[in-house]
């Protein structure tokens, strides 16, 4: 695939409003590690108002990885990788998205030296140096071996938004971010990159998608007629109607998510009278009086 440095530039200025999540990792798949950055990163894109069209967890495969960050790049305004940017032999994201685009890696300089100033060799490497060449160098190396573009300025290919952090996020083809997989890490970033999203956003402001939410002592098969009908009317308008049964529980809820917080309102009360419930609090919990399996449907 031929690599544009002048479409890489387009991609980074354009308005973000869709988005596309890689969560990439053998043990995601093998069922050892739970993944909880795609539910982060679902959350705040939510909060910032962008939205979310899909989320992919492949595994530590050089091929897979080509072609899924070609393919979101290619769709989704904002893309964000999670995983396979540690040290070791089966860690190659950055070099699976480098051959995506046909870019060289390059050992970072100002990531090496905020790497030496704020990381510390771990207990089992007394003798370790900076200074003197070794495979735990080299292998410390392979974290900020990065896809690089000299056709583009530092700063808008390799970001660093946590001071206390030495983790670059790298940007490859003006909107793949490469982030860690390590959860701490990766909230962190992710919202150090909250003040260069911004600008980009439709919504400067980063005004984020409204949910309301209703419970209802109805099943779901008693509440659909009328939620099929209230998505025909509302759903063109840009509010989807949603419904969710709640095994364990007393209630189910339904939701309206859109933009147009007025009209919300105005349907709230249409909705109370169509599910026979309330508006709640989003996250409030209905009441825990058991039911039987079949209540929820």
């Amino acid at each position: 695939m031929a690599y544009s440095t002048r479409v890489a530039n387009e991609r980074r200025q354009r308005t973000v409003q869709t988005a596309g999540c890689i969560i990439i990792g053998d043990e995601v798949l093998g069922g050892k590690t739970v993944d909880t950055n795609s539910s982060y990163f679902a959350k705040y894109c939510f909060r910032m108002g962008i939205t979310l069209k899909k989320i992919e967890v492949i595994g530590d495969d050089e091929a897979e990885i080509v072609e899924a960050a070609r393919r979101m790049s290619d769709h989704y305004d904002f893309v964000v990788t999670s995983g396979g940017i540690g040290p070791t032999h089966d860690d190659i994201t950055y070099q699976s998205i480098a051959r995506a685009y046909n870019l060289p890696l390059i050992v970072h300089n100002q990531a090496f030296e905020k790497m030496r100033r704020l990381s510390k060799p771990h207990p089992s490497q007394p003798n370790f140096s900076w200074d003197t060449p070794s495979p735990a160098l080299d292998a410390k190396k392979r974290m900020i071996n990065l896809p690089y573009d000299e056709g583009i300025e530092d700063k808008e290919q390799v970001q660093f938004v946590d001071n206390e952090l030495w983790v670059p996020i790298s940007v490859v083809n003006g909107n793949i971010h490469i982030l860690p997989g390590v959860p701490r890490l990766f909230e962190r970033l992710l919202e150090g990159l909250r003040t260069i999203l911004l600008p980009k956003l439709k919504n400067s402001e980063g005004e984020s998608v409204c949910r309301m939410s209703f419970s209802t002592p109805l099943a779901e098969s008693a509440v659909a007629p009328f939620l099929t009908q209230l998505a025909e009317k509302t759903e063109p308008r840009g509010v989807k109607v949603g419904s969710y049964p709640r095994w364990g529980k007393a209630q189910n809820t339904v939701t309206l998510v859109g933009r147009d917080k007025e009209l919300m309102e105005t349907l709230a009360p249409e909705v109370e009278k169509g599910v026979q419930g309330r508006r709640i609090k989003d996250g409030e919990n209905s009441p825990t009086t058991p039911q039987s399996p079949s209540f929820a449907q």
